[in-house]
């Protein structure tokens, strides 16, 4: 027997699922039109395609949307798990990035690996290479989540 007041079970969505649907709709990286290539359990690929908006000099990627891949690949493989969230909040505490080569004319893969969960903080190491297969920059993030 039902009554009035009952409300239907809410789905509990994993974290990989939040960051799924969250991405898309963020502002900020579709106006750097990057997108997940690949994602699984504390590792994620995000791409970030070469525009003539995103350069600095020449032909050679700025440095803040290199760096900007890195938070976001990141933030991506912080909530790649299977764990169910008790809230949907996160926020980078720290970044770090190492500048190893130009950026130049060529869209990006960032490769983010999670190195240590704890229960609010995810540590992380992140790789960008260029088209090429050129490693170009290194970050380390911690990410909190909650």
């Amino acid at each position: 027997m039902s009554t009035v007041n009952e409300q239907p079970a809410r789905q509990q969505l994993t974290r990989a699922e939040v960051i799924r649907r969250f991405f898309p709709t963020s502002p900020y990286v579709g106006y750097l039109d990057m997108r997940i290539v690949e994602m699984g359990d504390g590792i994620a690929t995000v791409e970030l395609p070469y525009r003539e908006e995103l350069v600095t000099a020449e032909s050679v990627v700025h440095g803040g949307a290199v760096a900007s891949l890195i938070d976001v690949a990141g933030m991506v493989a912080a909530w790649a798990s299977d764990d169910i969230p008790t809230n949907q909040r996160g926020s980078t505490v720290s970044l770090t990035v190492n500048y190893l080569a130009p950026a130049e004319k060529s869209n990006l893969l960032a490769t983010a690996r999670v190195l240590r969960r704890g229960r609010s903080l995810v540590y992380l190491d992140i790789e960008v290479a260029n088209e090429a297969g050129n490693i170009v920059a290194k970050g380390l993030a911690t990410y909190k989540l909650g």
